[in-house]
């Protein structure tokens, strides 16, 4: 059984919100609730389920946004806020994976194109967020970061290098953000049964029974128990917990 939040009068803004662990969190927050801002590069699966979540009585809306680009994340974030009234929550969970690449081998696109979404878009998104929070003078922030911020893996360079800093922002703008009552925090989801985890096994980029038995739980994770996570770090229960990379991998990284 899952606990239960109650964000009522709240608002909540996710990234990469149209599947996945990004859309399990747009329903978390708006079932728990908060209104929610769902921002996605698919304009048109964010908007089918922003209705899903109005036709079920939440408050939803869609953005189109491109996370790669600073312009579009203000105007989505500025958007939601001005819809909603206030900006108290956020998940900054868009991402991308490359394939399997030797190091030695990996090209300058390829890694910028990682890091422009999964690095340059959290912090994009987190800075814009930050100016609305600041201004209310409180909020809570998690970033999506992954087992890949916390250990290394061959064929992964820009990846987890990627994953790496969304820790060192998150760390870094905890520090300067606590005093002004806003809180940041990292998730770092293991191997969870998402649209892209999906695609990595039909490429054969993963091997999900050996991802299984890498860990303590043997199992995939689910888009679900991610979103759980990063509803308890918004949440009160949460009040005293800023600067975390917190794991939810099934125990890959106790190892």
């Amino acid at each position: 059984m899952n606990p239960t939040y109650d964000f009522t009068g709240q608002v909540a803004f996710v990234t990469g919100a149209s599947s996945g662990m990004g859309l399990a969190a747009a329903r978390a927050f708006a079932s728990s609730g908060a209104a929610v801002g769902l921002a996605d590069i698919d304009g048109d699966a964010a908007e089918q389920a922003a209705r899903d979540l109005t036709g079920a009585g939440h408050q939803a809306l869609a953005l189109a946004c491109d996370v790669t680009d600073e312009d579009q994340v203000a105007a989505a974030v500025d958007r939601t806020a001005a819809a909603f009234g206030r900006l108290d929550m956020a998940y900054n969970n868009a991402g991308v994976m490359a394939p399997l690449t030797d190091a030695a081998d990996e090209n300058a696109d390829q890694f910028d194109r990682v890091n422009a979404v999964n690095l340059r878009g959290v912090w994009a998104s987190m800075k814009h967020e930050l100016r609305h929070m600041r201004a209310q003078g409180g909020g809570a922030i998690v970033n999506c970061s992954s087992l890949g911020g916390l250990v290394g893996n061959p064929g992964r360079a820009a990846y987890h290098a990627s994953k790496h800093g969304v820790i060192g922002l998150t760390r870094s703008a905890a520090l300067e953000y606590g005093p002004r009552g806003v809180r940041v925090n990292a998730v770092c989801p293991g191997t969870i049964s998402t649209p892209m985890v999906d695609s990595m096994i039909a490429a054969g980029d993963l091997d999900p029974g050996g991802a299984e038995t890498g860990q303590a739980i043997e199992r995939l994770g689910t888009a679900e128990e991610i979103a759980q996570a990063v509803l308890w770090l918004c949440s009160p229960g949460a009040g005293y917990v800023t600067g975390v990379a917190l794991p939810v991998d099934g125990g890959y990284t106790a190892r």
